[in-house]
Parts: structure tokens; C-alpha cells; sequence
């Protein structure tokens, strides 16, 4: 892989994000715009652009670009929006929110992680972006509600404290199921979560994300 990191960059957008319906310039900007390999093992850089998901840590992934940028895509980020990006690893998904957001949360709950992503956003200037310790599951409502929440790999269901943290219009973007999952949109309307399923996407399981068995939305 090259080390021209910048031409890599444009080079994902143009032949990973526009060929496969990425049409939003807003998305496709801020991806091109956002150092990807700053947000891997120094080991992964090199390939930090290529198409597939890659591990950063256990448990944590960089999720194919492709599939990352059709959620966001599908989330339709505004620049007033105030985003929670639950299971952050390094922070790189939390870099490219910050473009698109007013403001963003991004949890985590290992506190090595927690601590690199701080660490490499403030390096970026990510100034919207604030890192915090936080249980998966439990969100972090004191900054809530949020416009948008997004779940960094594939989970059975979600938590229901993350519905309790939509604010009404709210969106939640993830994949649900295993090989593959399901790219699922979910909207808060007077109260109700109503979801869409959007496209198959192969996403590696969020394993330290967990919801009480037998909850149903």
C-alpha cells in the first residue's frame, strides 16, 4: 500500500465510496478530508485504506469504508446535530461524525482506547469531538438526547438506554445480525422507534456490547 496517505484517501473516495451510490458530498468530503491511517496500529497503516474491516484492538474494528459511509449517509448528519458514536476504538468513525456534526460524544469502555482516541483527535484539532469512558450499553446520557447515535459493529439488538438517548427526529444507525447483518436505520417519531433495514453488510460483531436477553423493540 502506499505511503502517499493523501492520494490513498482520494483514491477510496473515488473508487470505494462514488462507485458504490455514496452520493452525499458531505460524507464523501469529510472521509476524504480525515487522516485514516492516524487512527490505526502503526503496523495497519499501510493498508488503512483498503476495503475491508480492520482490527485495531480486540473487540474494535475500523469498519469498511463502503459500509461506513452508506450508514452515514443513510443517517443524513446535519451541521446542528449532536451525534453519540458508541464503541469508538481510536476514533477514527468520531473524526469523520465531527465534520458532519455540531458536536459529537464518542464512548468507549476500554480505557487504552479511550485515552489513544483523545489523544489523536485532539492531534487533528477535532475541537466538537469529546472521548469518554462509558459502558456500551449505557450511553451517555447526561450529554444527550442525541440527533444521531451510531454503533460501531455488528449487535444482536440495541440497548434500550440508546433509544431512551434519541431525541425526538432522532436517527440510530447500525448493523444488526451475523454474515451478513443488516444495515439498520432506526427513527424516533412522537416517541415511537420506527426501522428500516437498509442493505446486507458484513460487519465484524461488537463482542463487548451487551443487551439483556429477551428484549425486543
Amino acid at each position: 500500500m502506499t505511503e502517499n496517505y493523501e492520494t490513498a484517501r482520494h483514491s477510496m473516495v473515488l473508487s470505494q465510496l462514488r462507485p458504490n451510490n455514496v452520493t452525499s458530498d458531505s460524507v464523501a468530503t469529510a472521509m476524504d478530508t480525515v487522516p485514516r491511517e492516524l487512527f490505526v496500529p502503526k503496523k495497519l497503516r499501510g493498508v488503512a485504506y483498503l476495503d475491508e474491516d480492520l482490527q485495531v484492538a480486540e473487540n474494535r474494528y475500523l469498519i469498511e469504508p463502503r459500509v461506513f459511509a452508506l450508514m452515514l449517509q443513510a443517517a443524513k448528519v446535519e451541521d446542528s446535530d449532536v451525534v453519540l458514536d458508541v464503541a469508538c476504538g481510536y476514533g477514527y468513525t468520531a473524526a469523520v461524525l465531527g465534520h458532519l456534526a455540531r458536536a459529537v460524544v464518542a464512548i468507549d469502555d476500554n480505557d487504552e482506547l479511550v485515552e489513544k482516541a483523545s489523544a489523536t483527535l485532539a492531534a487533528i484539532e477535532a475541537d466538537n469531538v469529546a472521548v469518554i469512558k462509558a459502558d456500551l450499553e449505557a450511553g451517555n446520557a447526561k450529554q444527550g438526547p442525541y440527533n444521531v447515535i451510531h454503533i460501531n459493529g455488528a449487535i444482536d439488538e440495541v440497548a434500550p438506554a440508546l433509544f431512551d438517548q434519541l431525541a425526538e427526529g432522532g436517527r440510530l444507525i447500525c448493523v444488526q445480525g451475523h454474515n451478513p447483518g443488516v444495515a439498520t436505520l432506526h427513527l424516533k417519531e412522537n416517541g415511537i422507534i420506527h426501522s428500516k433495514a437498509l442493505f446486507d453488510a458484513s460487519v465484524p460483531e461488537l463482542g463487548t456490547m451487551k443487551v439483556a436477553a429477551g428484549f425486543r423493540f
